[in-house]
């Protein structure tokens, strides 16, 4: 709240008002990692045209970062792009810092309202070919990294905000050469409820999206740009076609709303009825 400091012009004297208050409402803020490509950038993207701001991390391609901020300004929007490896847990405490930092000179506070650990990538190798180094990759990005990063942010979130992470439909049903992928996945999924359920104390509502096959780069675009791929998904999909990354931004960004505030500890599929 602020006060209007109005002259009078007849006395000549300062009155401060107090019958007149004006609300000055901020923006939700959410944070998401990965924000610069694909699910995640739709993500970001539809949490702007909801008025919802954004600090989203990349961990290369710093242009197509900056293009998602300019596009997030266009709509009417602000986001701020900070780079983070999420394999590098020693690196969280730095993006700690950097993230309160962002949050005190772009917004004035020290605190957010959502966080959607989103980063991550694909693997396509058989259960009897994966190395332990390609299984450890994976594990670091979506398991430890989310866990370790929600465990390092956590205290900076708001009371009654949101914590999505993002799973995947392989969890429900398998597919040749992701073992390890799936496996990940469904560590997240438990990891989940156990988040929900410790802090449901604060009002903290946490939620898993598991999208089907998505038409982005993800797994080196196979589904977007592969037509025999892309066939194939669409004939074991209930919808009849593969997946769009507009398709499930929205989702997230209402699934965010306070109208879901009772929904916790939940595995919500995006995949269009995949193996119905």
């Amino acid at each position: 709240m602020v006060y209007l400091v109005l002259q009078c012009k007849y006395t000549g004297c300062s009155q401060l008002l107090q019958s007149k208050r004006v609300s000055m409402m901020s923006n939700k803020i959410a944070v998401i990692t990965g924000g610069n490509r694909g699910l995640g950038k739709n993500t970001v993207l539809s949490l702007a045209r909801k008025n919802i701001d954004c600090v989203f991390t990349y961990r290369s391609h710093k242009d197509e970062a900056q293009q998602v901020v300019e596009e997030v300004a266009a709509l009417g929007a602000k986001a701020v792009a900070i780079q983070l490896d999420v394999s590098d847990i020693l690196g969280f405490a730095e993006f700690k810092q950097t993230l309160e930092s962002t949050l005190a000179t772009q917004w004035q506070t020290s605190r957010f309202d959502y966080l959607i650990n989103n980063a991550g990538h694909g693997s396509d190798s058989a259960f009897a070919d994966t190395s332990e180094a390609m299984f450890d990759n994976l594990m670091n990005v979506h398991v430890k990294g989310g866990f370790f990063l929600t465990q390092t942010l956590h205290e900076m979130i708001n009371d009654g905000g949101r914590i999505i992470n993002l799973s995947s439909g392989l969890t429900r049903f398998a597919l040749p050469g992701k073992a390890a992928y799936a496996t990940m996945k469904g560590a997240v999924e438990v990891l989940t409820k156990y988040m929900a359920k410790e802090l449901a104390g604060r009002n903290i509502a946490v939620n898993v999206v598991a999208p089907g096959a998505i038409a982005t780069d993800f797994g080196g675009g196979a589904v977007r740009d592969n037509e025999q791929v892309a066939q194939l998904v669409s004939s074991f999909t209930a919808m009849g076609r593969v997946g769009q990354a507009d398709d499930i931004g929205p989702m997230i960004a209402q699934l965010l709303g306070d109208e879901n505030r009772w929904v916790t500890g939940q595995r919500i599929e995006a995949s269009g009825g995949m193996f119905l």
